[in-house]
């Protein structure tokens, strides 16, 4: 299984103002100038770590799933969620040929924590012998940092600002998750109890 980020998040979409309040608040010291940069690295690292540990994107863009077969036959769970839409699923034979699979042959099964592609008969479409499928999909909770939950837009400003704040260490402050964050985004991490089969 490979996934990719096919689009990222663009910078407009950052919350770079409120991680400015937010420290300005916490430190009660202006910021230095020129920080932009920096803070947008803090805000993204914070981001994809908290990702990383609910598997679900905070801000929507494409992704692409490749496996070598299907996990499960009739439907195949998706690594990243909310999905909002499956945007193509393409089969792709051994001496590199590619056949779009037809929309009326799969679904979205749309779930919070565990979203999945299903065939839209009893199985999805057979991979190629020595091939693989291509999956891109949309993910995130929505284009805008508003459509993000509260508790979790709290989290990321949270974690960037302790990366901010710690910039300077060698890197043995302690935890990469504080208390804190990790009380914030619990909810939100998806329990494993299927041990990656897509069913």
């Amino acid at each position: 299984m490979l996934l990719t980020e096919v689009t990222t998040v663009p910078q407009a979409a950052l919350p770079l103002q409120a991680l400015k309040d937010h420290l300005r608040l916490g430190s009660g010291f202006a910021l230095a100038p020129d920080q932009d940069a920096l803070l947008e690295s803090h805000l993204r690292a914070a981001m994809a770590a908290i990702e990383g540990r609910i598997a679900k994107a905070l801000i929507e863009r494409r992704f692409r799933l490749v496996l070598e077969d299907w996990r499960g036959g009739a439907a195949e769970a998706l690594p990243v969620a909310p999905v909002s839409a499956v945007e193509s699923v393409t089969l792709v034979d051994a001496a590199g040929g590619e056949t779009v699979v037809a929309v009326a042959l799969y679904r979205l099964v749309a779930d919070l924590h565990r979203p999945k592609l299903a065939g839209a008969g009893l199985a999805l479409p057979q991979v190629p012998a020595d091939g693989r499928v291509e999956i891109e999909f949309d993910a995130g909770f929505g284009p805008d940092w508003s459509n993000v939950p509260a508790d979790l837009r709290q989290a990321v400003l949270l974690l960037a600002a302790e990366f901010y704040e710690h910039r300077h260490n060698d890197g043995a402050s302690g935890p990469a998750i504080p208390a804190t964050v990790a009380g914030l985004i619990e909810r939100w991490r998806q329990v494993r109890v299927l041990g990656g089969r897509g069913r």
